[in-house]
């Protein structure tokens, strides 16, 4: 998670549908959480955008050329993180999208305080997506691995995951969890998914049994103040 995220992130609008564009543009204008520094069509020059300083640029997907369109900017603004709007949970668009370097994801049936949580968690380094295309993406990282998602090999949790499940045998929500990591409760919610089909078990109690057994990656070696900035009895009281 990036430590110098803007906590009024500047925004920059890019779709051909001028409908949709200024529509956008209207509605986060008063979100005060954001910032809208422009907007334009998917051929507007990547020098003008970057000469507003973005810190992330919301492109419409739904037409042809989206994508395209960030193939083109992101060389002259690699730092700026993109937010895909309209994007189906189909594989294709999906992998689509995590191939070009997105950094989130916003459905078709996304509304306005979705494009601004996507948002949010972008320029801090996170993602929030739905169940579905959180596995999707786990799919084509273990592609590229050369391995199957299902693979039991629980060493595979990240370091934010193992985290997670320390907690989850504290018996803490996901919303305790969130404060306890300063995190989004959507993006715990999509770890403890990725826990869930990874670990081979369908309810968080069943996550808790597997570390008790010690059968989650050497978890049971470590006291949760260990791998915790916080004691473990603040975390359990978050």
């Amino acid at each position: 998670m990036s430590q110098n995220a803007p906590s009024r992130p500047r925004v920059f609008v890019l779709s051909d549908i001028r409908l949709l564009r200024e529509g956008l543009v209207s509605a986060l204008s008063l979100q005060p959480s954001v910032l809208v520094v422009g907007s334009s069509g998917l051929s507007e020059p990547p020098r003008q955008i970057a000469d507003l300083l973005p810190d992330a640029l919301l492109i419409d997907i739904t037409v042809p050329g989206g994508l395209d369109a960030w193939q083109l900017i992101r060389g002259s603004m690699s730092e700026v993180k993109v937010v895909a709007l309209g994007v189906a949970e189909i594989e294709q668009a999906v992998m689509a999208c995590a191939r070009a370097g997105v950094s989130g994801f916003v459905a078709p049936n996304g509304s306005i305080n979705d494009v601004v949580a996507a948002v949010h968690s972008a320029v801090r380094g996170e993602l929030v997506c739905s169940p579905r295309t959180a596995a999707m993406l786990l799919n084509l990282v273990s592609a590229l691995n050369g391995r199957p998602s299902a693979d039991p090999d629980k060493s595979m949790l990240t370091q934010r995951e193992q985290e997670i499940v320390l907690l989850l045998n504290e018996g803490l929500s996901n919303k305790q969890i969130a404060r306890s990591l300063n995190i989004q409760s959507a993006t715990v919610k999509n770890h403890v998914h990725s826990i869930l089909s990874k670990l081979r078990v369908s309810r968080r109690g069943e996550v808790a049994a597997q570390l008790r057994r010690g059968r989650v990656g050497g978890l049971e070696n470590f006291a949760l103040s260990e791998l915790l900035a916080v004691p473990a009895a603040a975390a359990a009281s978050a």
